[in-house]
């Protein structure tokens, strides 16, 4: 047993954050075992951690990151996605053939999640099997909860990123034989978009979803064009979610439909069918010019709402700082396009980012009772004219928090980085 003094903050559900002022956060193997006022006898002899006027908060959950480009978050944010795909990310994403350039990459990668307060991550490698491995081999070695994906892509692409769907189809099993066995990070299915997709692919990684009861991610309608081109490439269909429905892909294991923001109402009853995320990553829709997601309307018609960093569409890895453009966001959906959309507040955007989209893994993203303690201890958001509540300092810190404002992490209970 450990316990932990301090004001504790987090959100239990979407419509406000639950504070415990000068509390004691009781810790038993790894997991939170209850918030008192007063620590009780019995935990008397119990070593105490005191965080002083600090605040305790979840760490975060990334939903939607492309770890190999790390190397390129905030370099050529003033192209638009096309180019900044065939000049810039193709390219870097080749370079995984080399698994030296690879294990660098993801080491640094990984370092600087945990960093910026992440314990939780959906993560896409390249269509590169002993690369992508390697990253969720370390995610394993670290304790970290995680998905990650190697990258099916075998028409729409270029040359040097494009595999068949026969060989595509016989490493991602090798993938998935290899790691399906691992506790904390998992293998998940990654077709990167439909349209970068045959028919025979989708269909063969439906069967691999069964036979290995793995999940999918990929990008969903990310933009008008997207949603196009994959009724386009599959005329049979009536959206782009459809087509993973079809292809049995969305039955066994979470799902995570990044981006989500041009949805037909097919796409929603599709994604809100089989209980999938869907994922707005705020920097990238800014940086990449995609469009805006609904986020009120979405959670309205009870669709699952996680937040992604998208590196390196978007140049922040940190969850917290999506948190606040989420927010921002929204404000900008409702004054520009009133109809049918409203502002979120600060709680529904954190509520994303550590509960709501902690449930991918689990108990985690809270600090309730039978959650692990997956947590931050933040502080320095004060001003010396003023002290702020404790929820004020959590609302300061995802809008100008930096990573040297984490006085601390846990994971599990146990104190790292």
């Amino acid at each position: 047993m450990k316990v932990f003094h301090g004001d504790i903050v987090y959100a239990a559900g979407p419509d406000a954050l639950t504070v415990h002022e000068d509390s004691y956060l009781a810790v038993e193997n790894g997991v939170v075992e209850g918030i008192y006022p007063v620590l009780p006898e019995r935990l008397a002899g119990a070593p105490v951690t005191d965080c002083g006027s600090d605040v305790i908060i979840p760490a975060f959950s990334d939903l939607h990151v492309h770890a190999p480009q790390y190397p390129q978050r905030g370099l050529a944010m003033d192209q638009l996605l096309y180019d900044w795909l065939h000049r810039y990310t193709f390219p870097l994403e080749a370079k995984y053939a080399d698994p030296d350039f690879a294990h660098a990459v993801y080491d640094a990668f990984l370092d600087d999640m945990v960093e910026h307060g992440t314990m939780h991550a959906v993560i896409f490698g390249t269509i590169h099997r002993e690369s992508t491995g390697y990253l969720l081999e370390q995610m394993e070695k670290r304790g970290l909860y995680g998905y990650v994906g190697k990258v099916n892509m075998d028409t729409a692409s270029p040359d040097y990123l494009c595999e068949t769907a026969e060989e595509s189809l016989r490493e991602t099993e090798c993938f998935l034989d290899t790691y399906q066995g691992h506790r904390r990070a998992k293998p998940i299915l990654t077709p990167r978009f439909a349209p970068t997709c045959s028919w025979e692919l989708i269909w063969g990684l439906g069967k691999l979803a069964e036979k290995y009861q793995t999940g999918l991610q990929t990008h969903l309608v990310e933009s008008r064009w997207e949603a196009a081109e994959a009724k386009r490439c599959f005329p049979d269909v009536s959206c782009d979610t459809e087509i993973y429905e079809r292809a049995g892909l969305m039955d066994h294991g979470p799902v995570i439909g990044a981006h989500f923001i041009f949805p037909s109402e097919d796409d929603i009853r599709i994604l809100k069918k089989h209980g999938g995320y869907a994922v707005q990553c705020p920097d990238a829709t800014v940086n990449v010019i995609a469009g805006i997601m609904s986020t009120a309307s979405l959670a309205e018609q009870g669709i699952k709402l996680g937040l992604g960093s998208d590196i390196a569409g978007g140049s922040n890895l940190g969850i917290y700082s999506q948190a606040a453009r989420s927010v921002q966001l929204s404000k900008l959906k409702e004054f520009y396009e009133p109809d049918g959309n409203t502002a979120i507040p600060f709680a529904r955007a954190f509520y994303m980012a550590t509960k709501e989209g902690g449930a991918v893994f689990g108990k985690t993203g809270s600090l309730e009772p039978g959650y692990a303690f997956d947590a931050l201890v933040i502080g320095g958001m004060d001003d010396p004219f003023g002290a702020l509540t404790p929820a004020q300092a959590v609302e300061r810190f995802c809008y100008l928090g930096e990573t040297g404002h984490i006085r601390a992490r846990y994971l599990g209970g146990e104190k790292i980085g």
